[in-house]
């Protein structure tokens, strides 16, 4: 994990929270949905497969397990997961909670309308959720 540098975009649009085994948790500023990204902490990695094996379960365990405690404590209907990279390419992993109710359900969360920042009041509040269930996970 030496050398690791978090791509610019994904700095601009996130706010960080926590580093897992792994990953750095970065909370995506779009109070419309509960929605976190994982990025493992390697140097040019864009790719799963670029992982080695044991990585690739760890990452998968830290996204599942917190999509699991974030859907529970948040009140979700749906947990995506998904790793894309079209246009951020350093290796990150969506966890975005979906409810019926949200902005553009159920259509996928990636072009659909304007992000709404958070408040700082919002901000710190989702921050320190989010730090609990970390601290509970098994990872």
């Amino acid at each position: 994990m030496i050398n690791f540098e978090l791509d610019e975009r994904l700095a601009a649009d996130t706010l960080p929270i926590a580093d897992l085994p792994l990953s750095r948790v970065l909370l995506m500023n779009d109070a419309r949905y509960p929605w976190v990204i994982l990025v493992p902490r390697h140097a040019s990695i864009s790719e799963v497969f670029e992982l080695s094996a044991n990585d690739q379960q760890q990452l998968w365990r830290e996204a599942t397990q917190l999509g699991d405690a974030m859907k529970e404590a948040l009140g979700g209907d749906k947990v995506n997961i998904a790793a894309l990279g079209n246009v951020v390419s350093q290796l990150h992993v969506h966890v975005v909670i979906r409810r019926h109710s949200d902005a553009t359900w159920p259509a996928p969360v990636w072009g659909n309308g304007s992000p709404k920042p958070y408040d700082l009041d919002e901000q710190a509040q989702l921050r320190d959720q989010l730090l609990a269930l970390i601290n509970g996970l098994d990872v």
